[in-house]
């Protein structure tokens, strides 16, 4: 910490010197005012102490050029002349602290050491900030081919306002990419709302998504206001929209093409100005072939359709894909114990869960690795492991116990029903012939026990 001393008694300027010296301060100390205006137009410091009266100019005017130079800089007064109005005065002007002669240089040492500690911590405030900005920025990470293909789409597209219906598997990024059209596009400065329509209950959505009066239904008790207006202005994204029971896709095909809104319990047409942004896993036109998705809807949706590769498709983004999340989950130390090795067996895998199943792979290996290290024997078990279940003849081999295999059982009959149904919640729950809310329970349930265990 460098630090100006701005004192014109001679005793206490080269007492105070020798004394922070001593503490491994950086000081320069003087005893005239006009030179230390001169110094601080020169050089750059931390803190400056300085005396009130001085030849040449005082300290206020010291304390005031020092601010103007670097509103950072923390100034310390000292004088045997307070009073309160100078006091007052000096503490508007952006005086850290006001001591008062005589004054013992422990006093000061001890103003020193919080300034320190104070400095410390607003420093890593600010990497953290630093690093929170960068990443709520949620960029596309990738060099490969096919992300220049949709990235190039993205930016050709998102200053428009035509519905965008954005295809690929779970974990491929599909609302990062709306977030980035949104980014790009002039509602940028306006409300972006993410919402996934395989998690709102069917009983809810159109009060959700639409809102509703107050005694619009029982327990309707005052107007709740849905996510259409509440994203007027910005943009919308319905994720998981295969999900979204036909009645409701009626009333979405409505809303597009009249560019209003009615709610729940009200004949009142309300107009909006949103940008809808689509989303789904889920293959829509084999959905419309079932009669489980709308052709008219699919149609009106489909005006823009971004397709997002799986990460097996683009692999050559993998290395970038790791250092972003080394770094974004503060493993920036382990960057540099990267190696072509740790790159090909991460290669070898096929990623299922694609660039989510990465980022949290890339979790677990920080939380493995001891120290900054990063070695094949903390990646070789977790991708073995994450495997065993894919590469096995018999699924149900090394279960060891009726619990586990009960649950295999059930995993490969909602399986069946997701394919049949398009990969449709609703629909498959319909197929097995038990609640919506209860296949949802049981296929997180079934995919907690599906993780690989360590």
């Amino acid at each position: 910490m460098k630090i100006m001393l701005v004192e014109d008694e001679k005793i206490t300027r080269k007492t105070l010197t020798d004394i922070l010296k001593k503490e491994n301060y950086d000081i320069n100390s003087f005893s005239d005012g006009t030179e230390a205006l001169n110094s601080l137009k020169q050089d750059n410091y931390d803190v400056v102490v300085t005396d009130l009266r001085l030849p040449g100019t005082n300290g206020l005017d010291i304390l005031r050029s020092a601010k103007e130079i670097n509103a950072r800089t923390i100034v310390i007064i000292i004088t045997a002349y307070a009073t309160v109005e100078t006091a007052i005065e000096s503490l508007k002007l952006g005086a850290y602290d006001y001591l008062l002669k005589p004054f013992s240089p422990e006093q000061l040492l001890s103003i020193l050491k919080h300034i320190e500690q104070l400095s410390n911590v607003l420093s890593e405030n600010e990497k953290l900030k630093s690093r929170l900005e960068f990443f709520e920025k949620k960029t596309i990470i990738g060099s490969s081919a096919k992300v220049k293909v949709f990235l190039d789409m993205i930016k050709m597209v998102a200053p428009q306002d035509h519905t965008i219906l954005i295809q690929g598997e779970s974990g491929t990024g599909k609302e990062l990419c709306a977030r980035t059209i949104h980014s790009y596009s002039h509602r940028k400065d306006k409300e972006f709302i993410a919402i996934n329509c395989a998690v709102i209950p069917e009983t809810l959505i159109e009060s959700e998504l639409f809102g509703h009066e107050k005694g619009a239904f029982t327990g309707a008790v005052k107007r709740h206001i849905g996510y259409f207006e509440k994203a007027n202005g910005g943009t919308l994204l319905l994720d998981d929209i295969d999900d979204l029971p036909l009645p409701i896709q009626v009333k979405l095909l409505r809303v597009l093409q009249e560019k209003e809104i009615s709610r729940v319990g009200s004949t009142e047409n309300i107009p909006i100005d949103v940008r809808i942004v689509c989303a789904t896993k889920a293959d829509l036109k084999e959905r419309v072939n079932q009669k489980l998705f709308r052709e008219d809807l699919y149609y009106r949706l489909n005006i823009i359709p971004i397709v997002l590769p799986p990460l097996r498709e683009r692999k050559e983004d993998i290395p970038e894909l790791l250092i972003h999340f080394l770094k974004k989950h503060g493993a920036e130390d382990k960057v540099q114990y990267v190696n072509e090795n740790i790159y090909s067996i991460l290669n070898k895998y096929d990623w299922p869960g694609n660039v989510r199943e990465l980022e949290n792979m890339t979790e677990r290996i920080i939380a493995l690795s001891p120290n900054q290290y990063l070695n094949t024997t903390v990646l070789d078990p977790l991708l073995s492991g994450t495997n065993k279940e894919k590469v096995t003849e018999n699924p149900f081999e090394g279960y060891g116990g009726f619990d586990k295999y009960i649950l295999s059982k059930e995993k490969e009959i909602i399986d069946w029903a997701l394919s049949k149904s398009g990969n449709n919640v609703s629909s498959a729950a319909k197929i097995l012939k038990i609640p919506r809310t209860t296949l949802r329970s049981k296929m997180d349930k079934l995919s907690m026990e599906s993780l690989p265990e360590l």
